[in-house]
C-alpha cells in the first residue's frame, strides 16, 4: 500500500471526486481510498452528518492500522424542509446515480421560483487515530447558494450542475477545482481539519 513517503491516512470512501478533493486540500498525506483495507461499507444509520460520519470512520479503522477520515455531506434545500440532506447519495433510491439525484431534485423543486431555491452544501468530516478513538477530531463546512432549473456545467460531481454559487455567477460545476476548493464545504471542513492536524 506504501506508495510515497508520506504519512498516509485512510478515506472512508470510494467516491473517486472526494479522493480528488481531500488528496488537493491535503497535500502534505497520501490519502488511500477505503477500497484498500476493507470490501464492505458502513450501513449509515445516523439522523445527522456527524453520525454517520463517525459510522463510516469506525467501520474503516477496525480494518487498518492507520488514521481514517469520514466524511458525511450532502445538500439541504430550503425550499424542501432541509431534503435531500443525509440521503443526498441515494435520493432517488438504493443504486441512484447522480444523474438520477439531480433528476429527483429538480421534478420536486418543479414549481418553485429561483429565489425560493435557497440550498446550502454541508460538510462534516471526523478524524480517528483508531477506531476506539474516544475524541474524534470533527471539522465542517458550510456552503450558501441555490438551485437552478437545469444542470450547468461538467466539472464536479453530484449536485454541482444545479448548486448557483452566487459570488462567482456559475454553478459549481463551471468552476475549475482550485476555485471550487476554495469556496467549497468540503474545502472549509478539510481546511479546519488540516489546522487540527498541525496542533
Amino acid at each position: 500500500m506504501k506508495k510515497t513517503n508520506k504519512p498516509q491516512i485512510i478515506l472512508a470512501s470510494n467516491n473517486q471526486g472526494k479522493i480528488r478533493e481531500i488528496q488537493f486540500l491535503l497535500p502534505d498525506y497520501e490519502i488511500i481510498p477505503q477500497s484498500e483495507v476493507v470490501q464492505t461499507e458502513a450501513e449509515e444509520t445516523g439522523l445527522t452528518f456527524v453520525e454517520n460520519a463517525l459510522l463510516k470512520a469506525r467501520h474503516a479503522a477496525q480494518h487498518c492500522h492507520l488514521p481514517v477520515i469520514a466524511d458525511d455531506s450532502g445538500l439541504a434545500v430550503d425550499a424542501l424542509d432541509g431534503e435531500p440532506g443525509i440521503y443526498s447519495a441515494r435520493y432517488a433510491g438504493i443504486g441512484a446515480n447522480d444523474k438520477d439525484n439531480n433528476d429527483r431534485l429538480l421534478l420536486e423543486l418543479t414549481d418553485v421560483p429561483f429565489e425560493e431555491r435557497t440550498a446550502r452544501f454541508i460538510c462534516l468530516l471526523v478524524m480517528l487515530d483508531h477506531a476506539a478513538d474516544p475524541v474524534p477530531r470533527i471539522a465542517q463546512g458550510v456552503w450558501e447558494g441555490r438551485i437552478l432549473f437545469h444542470p450547468q456545467g461538467a466539472n464536479g460531481f453530484g449536485y454541482d450542475p444545479l448548486f448557483w454559487v452566487p459570488s462567482h455567477h456559475c454553478s459549481s460545476a463551471e468552476l475549475p477545482p482550485e476555485v471550487k476548493n476554495s469556496l467549497s464545504h468540503r474545502g472549509q471542513a478539510l481546511r479546519q481539519l488540516a489546522s487540527l492536524l498541525k496542533k
